[in-house]
């Protein structure tokens, strides 16, 4: 028997199949019944005779959580199209939205639990996992966990979450640490995703959250480095927004900058190659431009009082000739930043041409309402949370912020309390056990780590390897494959060798390779499961997966599994669990809340969210227009704020104002210096700082997300695979795009194998001439380079290019600097 054939078990044979299945034949029985309601019933539309059944679910391949119906014809799903209901949906999806039934289908899935026989562990160790039961393999983790809690070590349990869904997944993790007793269950993946865009927001607009967009009524965007046609959430919405933008009267203009052409700068106004991690030099020019040409939006923002125009480059302001509105600290900015940090210079810094700088920041300054809107290509580096103030300091000079075509943040969903109360079942080892004397693995929060970060998931692993703060014994991942993810995941393969690892992902991935235990998820298409969204337009909405199909397998959802391990804890942690009962039991508890608060689309309960699938609420509550809040009344924004109100409901900041003058950052500057080296009198500033890349190279590598990306579910897709890289022809492998002059020099031609290296690691893979990208810039997407996964997965060229990033965060933010490292190529004779 093959390493494959052992690892993914061809089936489940019958007599294990009705074991499994015996205690919850009547459930699944129940689900079949609820998840095909009769009314949806219609006339076969595919082969077998059977009636067609139509399933509202939400797609899963990425974070827009696009509303689908799932259509499903004699027990086999065939069919999804998007929900013409559905927000943010309408009826439409993007390239991988229909891809699901790829996964539902995929022969590689795990089909049950299983458990390790191979104590050795590495990329070429065959794991010979064995089939077990749920009961063997949830009491194992239970008998673990009260083993460590019983020794007062429940501080060595990690639990690790990707994407997290809504309360009846990720939402029960911080519950299950509080009454468990340890700070490092949950650990999020927000730092290997994008908090340096949410630190920014919350240094300068005090909201630590993505923004919502109104996109339908805004007139121009100045797109820094988000991949808006690729890959920015919600994606599928997003593409009808921009056919809507740019075809309306007057058309929406866009500007878009990034380090290679692409889609976005494809279809732009104006393409700028942007020297990387200079996203904020850019911006501080045209904040420059912007005040020294009088355009700032004077209702929001404040005007000297005399109302003549003081600023002027390479000149200071005296700060008593201001009067400020809703901002706090601009003159200061200017004084101290902004008075030198022109056009001119900051041409030179970004090799952006002067006239492009000042052709962008007068139509920016002059077109209302406009958007300057940044991602991962401008903060996910060393300066990350600099880039990241900078450019959205642009917004409130702009008053872009909480207005009609501007930008807000998402509001909450009226959920119904949950079943039980978990403050009622804390023991004392919960409230006062030695996992209290404990700093979290990855030195969140912590004055010697990340004091301000949210989460540090790239520190887990060679923390844990160096014992520093401790060793963790026992690690789960839930929608995590942070040995191939992470940036140096060299390290990680090691930390896993000495660990106790519990994976429960469907698929084959490199954690499942490190597994000590298996229990698989249903995918998307077999769970019941909520999804708040993403932010989106504002108001509330929130999305239910209604299972198309009973499992496949003998898989578990992840939210039961949670339960059903808190269940076997001893003491009063095991009694709140029993009292949640269930995944739907939850959700049902949740759905009561839309009693008192029925959505648009008539959802007023359990019932009616899995039969529409979709609660929302409209409209969003709040607007700033010329320079008042003004607050929705039952009929239009009639109800004027107060500043008191402002503060505590939307400009979140100690001053209740945007700062220009951070008093979050400033409340911390002692640290921030000690550990930055930055100057104590700017740090609180939007400034330029000149990025470190690490790696010894002398190109700059960038990983980009591409439009088929699915978050790591699509590495084993065919299809996927085939359409990836469109514009450089890939088919069976991502080429890495490189410039013709820089391949030349190196003797490099057209097609050729090539080593690329970095201070931490090599891979190979075969480059494509492009003149879109900067001549000292490698770009390819972070894709391939699986040594797992699955069969169309496993070895795919290039090699992965977390191999080669060095490990290196924003001290402030504690970003990943997935696009900081630099690296060397050579062709491989």
């Amino acid at each position: 028997m093959g390493i494959m054939e052992r690892f993914v078990p061809p089936a489940v044979s019958r007599r294990r199949f009705l074991q499994a299945t015996a205690a919850t034949g009547a459930a699944a029985t129940l689900l079949s019944e609820r998840s095909q309601p009769a009314s949806q019933a219609q006339p076969a539309t595919a082969a077998g005779g059977g009636k067609t059944v139509i399933t509202k679910n939400i797609c899963h391949q990425c974070p827009a959580r696009c509303g689908i119906d799932v259509y499903t014809t004699d027990g086999r799903v065939h069919a999804i199209y998007g929900n013409t209901d559905h927000p943010i949906a309408n009826g439409k999806l993007c390239p991988k939205g229909p891809l699901g039934t790829y996964i539902l289908y995929d022969p590689d899935r795990f089909k049950g639990p299983m458990k390790r026989t191979n104590p050795k562990k590495g990329r070429n160790e065959d794991p010979k996992f064995v089939p077990i039961s749920w009961d063997e393999a949830l009491q194992t983790v239970a008998d673990r966990l009260n083993a460590l809690r019983d020794r007062g070590e429940s501080h060595r349990f990690a639990l690790i979450y990707g994407r997290g869904w809504g309360a009846s997944c990720a939402g029960l993790l911080g519950t299950f640490g509080k009454l468990y007793g340890s700070p490092n269950v949950p650990i999020g993946h927000s730092s290997m995703c994008s908090d340096g865009s949410i630190k920014a927001r919350q240094a300068t607009d005090g909201n630590g959250s993505y923004n919502a967009h109104d996109y339908r009524n805004c007139n121009y965007l100045l797109l820094f480095g988000c991949g808006f046609l690729e890959a920015f959430r919600p994606y599928n919405n997003v593409m009808q927004m921009w056919g809507y933008m740019r075809t309306k009267s007057p058309k929406t203009r866009v500007t878009a900058v990034d380090v290679h052409m692409n889609t976005t700068l494809a279809a732009s106004d104006r393409a700028l190659l942007i020297k990387p991690g200079t996203d904020g030099a850019l911006a501080l020019a045209i904040a420059h431009y912007i005040l020294v040409n009088g355009l700032w939006d004077r209702k929001f923002v404040g005007d000297f009082k005399d109302g003549v125009n003081r600023f002027k480059a390479g000149q200071t302001v005296e700060p008593d000739s201001f009067e400020e509105r809703w901002v706090k600290g601009l003159v200061e900015w200017w004084n101290i930043e902004l008075k030198d940090r022109t056009p001119k210079w900051a041409s030179e810094v970004t090799t952006i041409l002067e006239r492009d700088i000042v052709a962008t920041a007068h139509e920016f300054g002059t077109t209302r309402p406009a958007m300057a809107i940044f991602e991962r290509g401008a903060h996910a580096h060393s300066n990350g949370i600099l880039n990241g103030m900078a450019i959205h300091s642009l917004n409130a000079l702009v008053g872009s912020l909480f207005a009609k075509g501007g930008m807000m943040y998402q509001m909450g969903v009226p959920y119904g309390p949950m079943p039980a109360n978990a403050d009622e079942y804390l023991d004392d080892y919960a409230k006062s056990g030695p996992w209290k004397q404990y700093p979290r693995i990855d030195l969140k929060g912590h004055p010697d780590g990340y004091l301000l970060a949210n989460n540090m998931l790239q520190e887990v692993g060679p923390n844990s390897l160096a014992g520093k703060p401790y060793k963790l014994d026992t690690i789960m991942f839930y929608q995590n494959n942070a040995v191939w993810t992470a940036p140096n995941g060299q390290q990680w393969e090691e930390a896993l060798k000495e660990l106790f690892v519990i994976d429960t992902s469907p698929f084959p991935g490199e954690t499942a390779m490190m597994a000590d235990l298996i229990l698989p998820d249903h995918t998307y298409l077999e769970r019941l499961q909520d999804a708040p969204t993403y932010p989106f337009e504002g108001w509330p909405m929130t999305q239910l997966r209604v299972p198309a199909i009973r499992p496949l397998y003998d898989t578990k959802y992840f939210g039961d599994v949670i339960i059903e391990i808190g269940k076997r804890i001893k003491g009063p942690m095991g009694d709140y669990y029993k009292a949640l009962k269930d995944s739907e039991n939850v959700l049902r508890h949740l759905a009561k809340g839309f009693e008192a608060n029925p959505g648009d689309n008539g959802v007023k309960d359990f019932e009616s969210w899995k039969e529409k699938g979709v609660w929302y609420k409209k409209p969003y509550l709040w607007q700033q227009r010329d320079g008042e809040f003004y607050e929705w009344d039952g009929r239009d924004y009639n109800r004027r704020m107060t500043p008191e109100e402002v503060k505590a409901k939307l400009l979140k900041t100690p001053s209740g104002k945007f700062e220009f003058r951070s008093g979050w950052l400033e409340a911390h500057a002692d640290w921030i210096a000690s550990k930055t080296g930055r100057d104590k009198a700017k740090l609180m500033f939007p400034h330029w700082e000149e990025p470190k890349h690490p790696g010894g190279g002398d190109l700059y590598m960038v990983t980009p997300k591409v439009a088929l990306h699915a978050e790591g579910r699509g590495g084993n897709i065919p299809m996927a695979i085939s359409l990836l890289q469109p514009v450089m022809g890939g088919r069976d492998q991502v080429y890495i795009e490189i410039h013709p002059e820089t391949a030349r020099k190196r003797g490099i031609r057209d097609g050729d194998l090539c080593r690329i290296k970095s201070e931490v690691g090599t891979i190979t893979g075969r480059v494509r001439y492009f003149e879109g990208v900067r001549p000292d810039t490698l770009v390819f997407p972070m894709e391939h380079g699986h040594w797992a996964m699955g069969r169309w997965a496993k070895g795919r060229a290039p090699g992965h290019s977390g191999e080669v990033t060095v490990n290196q965060s924003d001290r402030i933010s504690g970003q990943c600097n997935y696009y900081s490292t630099k690296v060397t190529i050579e062709r491989i004779a």
